[in-house]
């Protein structure tokens, strides 16, 4: 469960479908917003009728699903179908119902990203088993339940989006040390309390 290695302007060009969109610019960051969830609900909805079975998980991800933390206002989705490598067996239904495929990463936990087709969204598709489910989920739930890396958090991303970024990519490489830093504490947090478990159980 590793995160990804920052990527250069060569890489990015590589994962995109089609030209990358360059922004040279700030990233604009908005307060918390209480309908983000419904977003997600909404779009959660029609994805579960797109796709039906072929559906593994579907989650609220990122940080619109975090009540309180600044964001970009995209609402970050995570979908596990069977096969996320498998393009045949869910683009073309994602497609005919307004979904676009813009990043394709294989050799990366075979992610595909696809933009929505009414509502700014990122929809980050994983097979079974990935890394970054976890990643994600440990990451969203530390933040949930500790305010004070939902605050230190908040501060880098406020500061980091001051920059001039060429692409939203790289913004988002930049945040990905303090990322680590809080899931490492989430994680030894986790392993601490299977710790005493075992010595309560071994008692």
């Amino acid at each position: 469960m590793t995160s990804q290695d920052a990527l250069n302007d060569e890489q990015i060009a590589a994962i995109w479908v089609g030209e990358p969109p360059e922004h040279n610019a700030a990233i604009t960051l908005a307060d918390y917003d209480p309908e983000w969830p419904k977003l997600f609900e909404r779009e959660a909805e029609r994805i579960r009728g797109v796709l039906g079975e072929q559906v593994v998980v579907l989650e609220h991800v990122g940080s619109t699903s975090v009540p309180g933390l600044c964001a970009k206002p995209i609402i970050d989705i995570l979908l596990e179908v069977p096969d996320s490598g498998d393009e045949d067996a869910y683009v073309p239904a994602l497609a005919a119902a307004g979904y676009r495929l813009v990043i394709r990463e294989p050799d990366w936990e075979k992610h595909r990203c696809f933009k929505g087709p009414d509502t700014n969204i990122n929809l980050h598709v994983h097979s079974p088993g990935n890394g970054e489910t976890p990643r994600f989920r440990l990451f969203r739930d530390r933040l949930r339940s500790h305010p004070e890396e939902l605050e230190l958090y908040a501060a880098k991303k406020r500061e980091l989006a001051a920059r001039v970024w060429k692409y939203v990519q790289n913004y988002a490489d930049a945040k990905t040390a303090v990322i680590n830093e809080i899931i490492d504490r989430a994680r030894a947090e986790q392993y601490d309390g299977h710790a005493e478990d075992s010595v309560t159980d071994a008692r």
